[in-house]
């Protein structure tokens, strides 16, 4: 009879283990990680796509149960004092010039002589049909080359677009034949101006690849069509509520590649 039972809870035990171990999240930062960004200076510009991403930071440090990273609303990022993730809006959607300048204005008030980490975003609605990438990636360049110029203390992240789901191939071929913009059109802009970003820094600045976040599935999966042969990433279905702006799951996977980056930087 005691071998018995014995032999039983040899199998038991190992079950009733499993089913009360718990499950980490998927969107799991590290407490080194959150330690480190903890002790970080960082101004965030950006607009509507970046509120979904400072949503996501909070859902993870709420999963990771801390409490200390401060996200502190405010465009004059130098009034702050001490570590935080300091966010404003910048500049005019659809305008990505006006972004340019207000990033620079921003750290022109002194946050770009006090060091530190500054990073700005555009949001899909930046390209429009008729946006010269080429253009928009010079002006942006040459920003980004007058801030370094100008304080070579700071860290400045590079971030690319992000992006948006598109309508089926036959449904673009019809608006194509109507002479009516796409989904589509708009992603090859987005994902040329993605992709010239990518060769000017990667290797060289730290890239926080909002795009590529967006568009990878948990699995590792990436969405994407293909045109002429290239593969054209788009924002997960998954990861979205309105076609552009992220849901729950979406905001997570790409604070959590928000995170990633900043905690990696020297």
């Amino acid at each position: 009879m005691i071998r018995r039972l014995a032999i039983a809870l040899v199998f038991i035990v190992p079950i009733l283990a499993s089913c009360t171990k718990k499950e980490q999240p998927p969107h799991m930062i590290s407490a080194t990680q959150w330690s480190r960004l903890e002790s970080l200076r960082i101004y965030f510009g950006h607009q509507s796509v970046g509120e979904n991403v400072l949503d996501g930071v909070r859902d993870l440090e709420k999963q990771s149960h801390r409490n200390s990273l401060r996200i502190v609303a405010s465009d004059n990022p130098a009034a702050v004092e001490g570590p935080a993730i300091i966010e404003s809006h910048v500049g005019r959607n659809g305008d990505p010039a006006s972004k340019n300048v207000a990033f620079r204005e921003a750290l022109d008030k002194g946050f770009g002589n006090q060091g530190g980490i500054a990073l700005y975003k555009y949001c899909f609605v930046d390209v429009r049909p008729d946006t010269d990438v080429p253009r928009m990636f010079a002006d942006y360049h040459d920003n980004m080359r007058d801030l370094h110029a100008r304080y070579p203390g700071l860290t400045i992240v590079h971030a690319t677009i992000p992006l948006t789901t598109v309508e089926p191939g036959w449904k673009a071929a019809i608006k194509g034949l109507l002479g009516r913009p796409t989904e589509r059109a708009l992603a090859e802009k987005r994902h040329q101006f993605n992709l010239l970003l990518r060769q000017e820094y990667s290797g060289k600045e730290p890239i926080f690849d909002l795009a590529e976040a967006e568009s990878t599935l948990p699995s590792g999966a990436r969405v994407y069509y293909t045109t002429h042969g290239e593969k054209i990433y788009t924002l997960a279905p998954e990861y979205t509520y309105d076609g552009g702006h992220l849901n729950g799951a979406g905001r997570q996977a790409v604070a959590k590649r928000l995170l990633e980056t900043l905690a990696s930087l020297p």
